[in-house]
C-alpha cells in the first residue's frame, strides 16, 4: 500500500476508492428510483454510472503498468466487464434482458462478481477505506431489500 500524497499511485488508489463509492451509491439510487417507479431518473442515472468505465479503466491501466497483484488486475477487469455489459444492455441495445432468465442470471452474477471485486480491491488498497466501501455496499443491499420487500 502506497500512502505518500505526492506519489501518483496514491492518486489512482483514491480514484479507485471514490469510483467504488460512487458505483454503490448510484446503484442504490437506481433501486430507490425503481421503487418509486421513476424510470426517467433510473435511465438518467445510467449515464453517470456507465461513465465509471473511465476511472476504472484508468486504474486498470495503472495497476497493469505497476505489475500489481494479478487478483487486483483481474478484479478491476471484472468491474469493467460489468460496466460494459450495463452499457451494452441498458444504453446501446435497450432491450428487456431482465425478462430472459438465463441472461438476467448471467448479468446478476457478473454484477456481484464486480461488487466483490470492488470490495476486495478496496481493502487491498486501504483497509480503512475498504470498510467505507463495504458500508456503501451494505447501503446498496438495504435499498435492494427495500425495493423487493418494503
Amino acid at each position: 500500500m502506497r500512502t505518500e500524497p505526492q506519489n501518483i499511485d496514491y492518486v489512482y488508489e483514491k480514484v479507485f476508492i471514490a469510483s467504488s463509492i460512487v458505483f454503490n451509491l448510484l446503484v442504490s439510487a437506481v433501486y430507490i428510483s425503481t421503487k418509486y417507479e421513476n424510470m426517467r431518473l433510473v435511465k438518467n442515472l445510467g449515464y453517470p454510472f456507465v461513465s465509471l468505465i473511465i476511472p476504472f479503466g484508468l486504474t486498470l491501466i495503472r495497476f497493469i503498468q505497476n505489475r500489481d497483484e494479478k487478483r487486483v488486475i483481474v478484479s478491476n477487469a471484472i468491474i469493467l466487464v460489468y460496466l460494459f455489459l450495463e452499457l451494452l444492455f441498458d444504453i446501446i441495445l435497450v432491450f428487456p434482458f431482465r425478462e430472459i432468465l438465463w441472461l438476467h442470471a448471467f448479468y446478476v452474477s457478473v454484477f456481484y462478481a464486480a461488487e466483490f471485486s470492488i470490495i476486495g480491491v478496496s481493502f487491498n488498497l486501504n483497509k480503512k477505506m475498504g470498510y467505507i466501501v463495504l458500508f456503501t455496499f451494505m447501503i446498496l443491499l438495504g435499498y435492494l431489500t427495500y425495493l423487493y420487500l418494503g
